[in-house]
């Protein structure tokens, strides 16, 4: 099988997740190569998605031969979409829990934070869940993925999404939306809540047949 595939961590996580490391493990039979590059280095407190696009494409560009499945979780999703729209390597994308209107509610939060204070205050302490700890975050984040929209991202490649009914992070009608509109992308919803961890064994089935098709197709 000749795909590699690059697995995207949301945020205030690690490439330690417990999604990542189960989905790994699902597709380590399938002898896919997965990848799965620390989105916060080298510095979490000045992440930016088009830091991320960048670090997904520095780490597609070491791949012999190029052929590519994003896997993103979160804010990773949103950042696997837009990497994806830039870049023809990608064959596949699978969502989970995809942030898709990240930066487009000024009303929002990050954290325990109004987007408005954070603004003011040009950057803002929000906890990390990986690290345990509260960090530094600078508004450059929320500045710069405003720049992108996932709406108008042109995508041609089969995506799988999953997508929790009971998440009250990422809304789930955003989702079917996006969804809808695309004729490649196969919505699955699932009874569960943002973490999606209830549903990870049928999410790790699925997504291992999605990837054996994408490497046959």
């Amino acid at each position: 099988m000749s795909l590699n595939v690059i697995y995207l961590h949301g945020f205030a996580s690690s490439p330690e997740s417990s999604k990542a490391i189960r989905i790994a493990e699902a597709l380590r039979p399938l002898d896919v190569s997965t990848h799965i590059p620390d989105l916060n280095a080298p510095s979490f407190r000045d992440i930016t998605v088009t830091r991320m696009i960048e670090q997904v494409r520095t780490v597609a560009q070491g791949f012999s031969p190029a052929d590519v499945v994003l896997i993103g979780s979160s804010l990773g999703a949103f950042v696997a979409v837009h990497a994806a729209a830039a870049d023809a390597r990608v064959r596949g994308l699978v969502l989970l829990a995809p942030a898709l209107d990240f930066g487009a509610d000024e009303n929002g939060k990050i954290g325990d934070v109004t987007i408005a204070d954070w603004k003011a205050a040009g950057a803002c302490d929000v906890f990390h869940y990986a690290w345990g700890r509260s960090e530094r975050l600078e508004y450059a984040l929320y500045e710069d993925a405003r720049r992108y929209d996932a709406f108008a991202a042109a995508l041609d490649v089969p995506v799988l999404v999953f997508q929790g009914t009971r998440d009250t992070v990422v809304s789930p009608e955003v989702v079917r939306r996006w969804c809808a509109a695309r004729p490649t992308v196969t919505l699955v919803e699932l009874d569960d809540d943002h973490q999606l961890q209830a549903s990870i064994d049928r999410i790790c089935d699925e997504t291992s047949s999605f990837v054996v098709h994408t490497a046959n197709t």
